[in-house]
C-alpha cells in the first residue's frame, strides 16, 4: 500500500456528495441513497471489475477467513510485492518520491496540533514514545517522529526495508541522541503484532492498513489499544476512495472510502478526535486523509444560557 494514482475509470454508480480537492475540479457530486453501512457499498478492483459489496470482494479474496488458504495467500503475496521493491524513498512511495516533503509537512502540522491539545506544555517534560506502523525504510521516523518522540519503535514486515531503516537511523550523519532514538525494530506484520501494554503515547499508522482485511483491521486496533498510555491516541493516514473501495490486485491492498474507514473505526471502539486532509499532492493521486483517534469519547461542551445569549447576533448601535 502506497500513495498511488486513482483508477483511470470509475463506474458511474459510485457518486458521493462532497466537495473534492482541486484535482477533482472542486465539483459537487450528487449522491445515490446511502446504504445502511459504508461497508455495504459497491467497489471495483484495479482491473475495473465491479463488486456489489466489500463482503463479496472479501469472500472471493480471502475465503472464510482464519485458516483459509486464500487468506494466507493474500498476506503472503502482499509481503512478496514489497520484498521486490527497492528500499528507497522513491520505492516505498510507489515512484512518487517527490511527495515526501509535502507529506511530512502535512503530518507535522497535524501532529503538532494534537500534541499541544492532548498533552499541552506537559509534553516537554514527558518521555514520549511512538510506534511507526508499516515503517518501511524509516522515512517517517527519520523525517518527523524522532524529532518529537524520545523513543520510536518501528514495525515492518519486509525485512530489507527494516534493515535499511536500521542502517539509516544509525548513520553518523543522522543527528540523533540518547534522548531521541529508534529503539526497537519489529519485523512482524500488522495482523500478527500485539504491543506491550501502556508503552505508547502515539501509534502512527500510515499507508499500510489497506493490506489488512476488515476483520484483521478491527482485531489489530482492538489489540493495539492496550498499547496506548493514558491520553494516548492513534494517527491513521491513508489514501481515500470517493465511495466504496478499490481493490489493488497487484500488492493485495484495499483503498477505502472515508465512510468505510469511519464504520471500521466505530467497530474498533475508537472515537474520531480530529481529521484533516493532506494538501499539496499531485492531481493524479488519491485524496489522503489524516485521522486522530482516541479510545475515549470526546468531551462535549455544554453551553450555558449565558453563553448562548452572549453569542446571539445583536444590533450595533
Amino acid at each position: 500500500m502506497w500513495i498511488r494514482p486513482m483508477p483511470k475509470a470509475v463506474p458511474q454508480q459510485f457518486p458521493v456528495i462532497t466537495l473534492w480537492p482541486p484535482y477533482q475540479g472542486n465539483r459537487v457530486r450528487t449522491s445515490t441513497k446511502a446504504s445502511s453501512s459504508a461497508m455495504d457499498a459497491a467497489g471495483i478492483d484495479s482491473d475495473g471489475r465491479e463488486f456489489k459489496s466489500s463482503q463479496e470482494m472479501w469472500r472471493e479474496q480471502v475465503g472464510d477467513g482464519v485458516g483459509d488458504p486464500k487468506k494466507t495467500q493474500w498476506y503472503r503475496e502482499g509481503v512478496a510485492y514489497w520484498e521486490g521493491v527497492e528500499a528507497s524513498v522513491d520505492g516505498v512511495l510507489g515512484g512518487f518520491g517527490q511527495v515526501n516533503d509535502a507529506d511530512i509537512k502535512g503530518s507535522e502540522a497535524f501532529l503538532n496540533t494534537l500534541l499541544h491539545e492532548r498533552f499541552g506544555d506537559a509534553a516537554i517534560n514527558q518521555h514520549l514514545v511512538v510506534l511507526d506502523c508499516g515503517s518501511g525504510i524509516g522515512r517517517i521516523t527519520k523525517n518527523l517522529l524522532i524529532r518529537y518522540f524520545n523513543e520510536v519503535d518501528l514495525l515492518e514486515p519486509a525485512s530489507h526495508f527494516l534493515d535499511a531503516a536500521r542502517e539509516s537511523l544509525s548513520q553518523e550523519h543522522f543527528v540523533a541522541s540518547d534522548m531521541h532514538k529508534a529503539t526497537n525494530f519489529y519485523c512482524i506484520p500488522l495482523q500478527e503484532f500485539t504491543p506491550h501494554a501502556g508503552r505508547y503515547n502515539v501509534i502512527w499508522v500510515q499507508w499500510c492498513i489497506g493490506h489488512l482485511t476488515d476483520d484483521d483491521f478491527i482485531s489489530f486496533f482492538k489489540r493495539a489499544k492496550v498499547g496506548l498510555k493514558p491520553g494516548g491516541f492513534f494517527i491513521v493516514k491513508e489514501n481515500i476512495e470517493r465511495n466504496g473501495f478499490v481493490l489493488d490486485k497487484e500488492d493485495r491492498s484495499i483503498t477505502r472510502s472515508d465512510l468505510y474507514f469511519k464504520d471500521l473505526f466505530r467497530q474498533c471502539g475508537l472515537h474520531l478526535y480530529k481529521m484533516k486532509d493532506q494538501k499539496g499532492l499531485p492531481e493524479e493521486l488519491f485524496a489522503v486523509k489524516m485521522y486522530a483517534l482516541t479510545t475515549e469519547a470526546p468531551k462535549k461542551v455544554h453551553k450555558t444560557r449565558y453563553n448562548v445569549q452572549a453569542n446571539r447576533p445583536t444590533i450595533i448601535k
